[in-house]
């Protein structure tokens, strides 16, 4: 079971979203502890693909590599942490509602500690997130929907 879950519809096709969603280089636009994100990998985005991200957890920045494990354009993604102290495991799904022109997107995190991410998970990373996730999700809606066509 997941710990956090939310869902938040967009006007926004799912392929406008879906593009948008699985872009690294976006993901500090719209997530609020994301400093920085960088693919490692050569090419568009494929499962497989490493991402480095920089997050702010409580006061301190924390590096962590996750990896796309699954793309299912526009439906749905799944990444995973593969170093770090945190490591998330997230999984994303996009329904188109009215005939396409908008999606109702829902965003599943859980997350696995090592070394000092087993004490950080339970009491800074996974109550923050519960805080953020969101807050996260209002700021993709935005960020999508003041786009202009």
């Amino acid at each position: 079971m997941t710990a956090i879950r939310e869902v938040i519809d967009i006007d926004r096709s799912p392929d406008e979203v879906y593009a948008y969603v699985t872009d690294p280089s976006h993901l500090p636009e719209w997530q609020l502890s994301a400093v920085s994100a960088d693919l490692l990998d050569e090419g568009p985005t494929h499962t497989g693909s490493r991402v480095r991200v920089t997050r702010r957890i409580g006061n301190r920045e924390m590096p962590m590599t996750v990896e796309f494990t699954e793309l299912d354009p526009p439906h749905s993604w799944d990444l995973h942490g593969i170093e770090g102290p945190v490591r998330p495991r997230a999984h994303g799904e996009i329904e188109p509602l009215d005939d396409g022109r908008r999606s109702r997107v829902t965003i599943e995190l859980d997350f696995e500690g090592h070394g000092l991410g087993k004490v950080l998970v339970p009491l800074v990373v996974r109550p923050q997130m519960r805080k953020e996730l969101p807050r996260d999700e209002q700021l993709l809606k935005h960020r999508l929907e003041r786009t202009t066509d």
